[in-house]
């Protein structure tokens, strides 16, 4: 019994923050103690409390002239974050799956969250054996085939392997997050040319090889110009 009330406890406490974060960000203007407490129906010493927790985090601040507390701009760049990634994969989505079918391999798409090549859409592959990595999963930037895409059209980094794939258009990571696996990754641009991710194929390195074919460098970049002109972005003619 005194565990499933220490659970139930948790919950609750989950709940309470969560209601202080939706009212505070749905405020105009920051607010007061008391009008918290009052809004939310708690006592003004459990209400210090929780905004006391959610300041130590960073995600409410305090103004020090009025003592009135607001979101921080780490919680409006998390929410800034969350929107983008869930626009970056609606657009990527339908060139994705026409890029599974063309290929019949899976298919990723990678995009930047909290500054980290994440995985944030995947189909799988019409292959006996899936090779793919889950959504949330976090690439290496300079092992992984998104990485390299990232570091190379986000970053724009420095040295002579960006420049190649810079000049390509395209990366590979042969053998090199797994063993007999491969993935070719193209950049995916927005409004303006601003780089906003990537799409690729993973497979078996049979089937993708360290040196791939033409027809398939062509799926891949083919799928990530359809994202591309679905969030904005047009080529120079």
């Amino acid at each position: 019994m005194e565990k499933k009330a220490v659970d139930g406890d948790r919950l609750e406490s989950v709940d309470l923050v969560l209601a202080m974060l939706e009212l505070l960000a749905g405020s105009a203007v920051p607010r007061a103690l008391g009008d918290i407490a009052a809004t939310l129906s708690i006592s003004k010493p459990r209400a210090h409390r929780h905004l006391r927790a959610l300041m130590l985090n960073d995600y409410v601040r305090q103004e020090s002239d009025t003592d009135r507390y607001e979101i921080s701009a780490k919680l409006m760049a998390l929410g800034e974050t969350a929107r983008g990634r869930l626009s970056f994969g609606g657009a990527a989505r339908p060139a994705m799956a026409r890029l599974r079918d063309m290929t019949g391999q899976a298919v990723t798409a990678a995009t930047l969250v909290a500054g980290q090549v994440t995985i944030v859409e995947l189909l799988h592959g019409r292959t006996l054996v899936q090779f793919a990595v889950r959504p949330g999963a976090v690439m290496d930037p300079e092992r992984s085939a998104h990485g390299r895409i990232a570091r190379a059209f986000g970053a724009r980094a420095p040295g002579e392997a960006f420049d190649v794939i810079r000049a390509h258009g395209w990366a590979t990571a042969p053998g090199e997050i797994f063993t007999g696996v491969n993935a070719i990754a193209a950049p995916v641009f927005g409004l303006h040319g601003r780089w906003v991710g990537s799409i690729a194929i993973v497979g078996s390195i049979d089937d993708i090889p360290a040196v791939p074919s033409p027809s398939l460098i062509e799926h891949v970049i083919a799928a990530t110009r359809e994202a591309s002109n679905q969030l904005g972005y047009k080529e120079a003619q």
